[in-house]
């Protein structure tokens, strides 16, 4: 995991999710893992489909085809249980944990801050590698924050009508 919640970006980015539904964090979520996550799980376990399965339970129960018991399953089953098997692959572990957070926030919205926490980790493990010094590592994290916010800016609803409710257990 990188980054810290206290960060003024971070506290940016919880205050924007606290203004938008549970539907649109889920769309942003969802998106946001699909196009950056799974690439990094793909590079190590191409053949692994679990991952993206969470993704797709997720949005599956958003649209009311499957029951949340089944959809969690799935999350828990199948996405946790590969983030654990790649020990051995930081980057693809903490690509898997990303997605398996972001599938999350049906059942509780707050698990799409852990999309940055483990979505920061992943590309940086992948881009900086394991050895980079610490202070590149926060400054990895900072610009995976921007750009999530940035990304939910991009489909943010002004004054939506009923924003999720979000309880941060961080603070």
């Amino acid at each position: 995991m990188l980054g810290d919640w206290r960060d003024p970006c971070v506290q940016s980015l919880m205050r924007l999710m606290e203004t938008q539904s549970k539907a649109t964090l889920a769309k942003w979520a969802l998106d946001y893992a699909r196009a950056y996550m799974l690439p990094i799980y793909g590079k190590d376990f191409p053949g692994d489909g679990r991952p993206e399965a969470a993704l797709i339970a997720a949005r599956r129960w958003l649209a009311g085809e499957i029951r949340l018991p089944e959809a969690k399953g799935i999350i828990l089953n199948e996405c946790h249980a590969a983030a654990r098997e790649a020990d051995a692959h930081p980057a693809a572990q903490a690509a898997a944990r990303a997605c398996g957070q972001a599938a999350s926030m049906i059942h509780a919205p707050t698990h799409s801050l852990g999309l940055y926490i483990y979505g920061a980790a992943a590309e940086a493990y992948d881009q900086l590698g394991l050895d980079a010094p610490p202070e590149a590592y926060g400054a990895f994290a900072r610009e995976e924050c921007a750009r999530l916010e940035a990304a939910l800016h991009e489909i943010a609803m002004e004054n939506e009508p009923n924003p999720a409710k979000l309880n941060w257990n961080c603070q």
